[in-house]
């Protein structure tokens, strides 16, 4: 049983909610971390717009962001700066807090003092870091949502394939018989599938239905 649930969380990752900020100074120069929640590129690339006319007179709008838990997508951009040096360390603090559906925006004001290819690194990377670290982050898990009908009088072999593959009940209809919506971790589906297979016999039904991801 315990290793079902090791397995389950497995492949956890982690989203936000709602936008959180950070302040960083490295010799005269301030950088300004804008963490965002994004559920697409669009809706990363409008808000983007909205930190470049709240700033337009800062020096550089640095960014990075991951999006589509399923198959993630990554970009960064160093937005002038020496290339490698800026997009580059604020995504890897977004892979590093294995954050997804999440954009990370960094604006610097430049100070007057060259910091230097190591020192750009350190600001973007620390600003993106300092941005990140306090959020109580959003666990998501990966689920493969089944159908599945049985008679009333099998609801106690149902409740065993709930405690041995963690399924998370999403609806319930009862008529003649029980319909239900159960989501199964994605780690475990074909052996769940395999087993509700053999089941035919006592009139459990399933279809398979889509991936999704949903609230750890």
């Amino acid at each position: 049983m315990e290793g079902l649930r090791f397995l389950w969380y497995l492949n956890v990752v982690n989203t936000i909610l709602k936008t959180y900020t950070s302040t960083y100074r490295d010799r005269e120069s301030k950088f300004l971390g804008y963490l965002l929640p994004c559920v697409d590129e669009a809706s990363f690339f409008t808000q983007l717009d909205e930190l470049k006319s709240k700033y337009p007179d800062a020096s550089h709008h640095c960014f990075a962001y991951r999006i589509n838990p399923a198959s993630i997508k990554e970009f960064s951009s160093d937005d002038s700066e020496p290339s490698g040096t800026a997009g580059l360390p604020i995504l890897n603090q977004l892979k590093s807090f294995d954050l997804v559906n999440a954009g990370l925006v960094v604006i610097r004001y430049f100070g007057g003092t060259k910091l230097g290819k190591p020192g750009l690194i350190e600001a973007y990377g620390n600003t993106a870091k300092e941005c990140i670290e306090p959020v109580v982050l959003q666990p998501i898990i990966p689920v493969r949502f089944y159908e599945i009908s049985y008679p009333y009088s099998r609801e106690n072999v149902l409740n065993k394939l709930v405690l041995n593959y963690g399924l998370i009940e999403q609806s319930a209809q009862y008529l003649a018989n029980v319909t239900k919506i159960l989501a199964c971790p994605s780690q475990m589906d074909e052996a769940f599938e395999s087993e509700l297979s053999g089941l035919d016999h006592l009139e459990i039904h399933f279809t398979k239905k889509e991936l999704r991801f949903i609230p750890g």
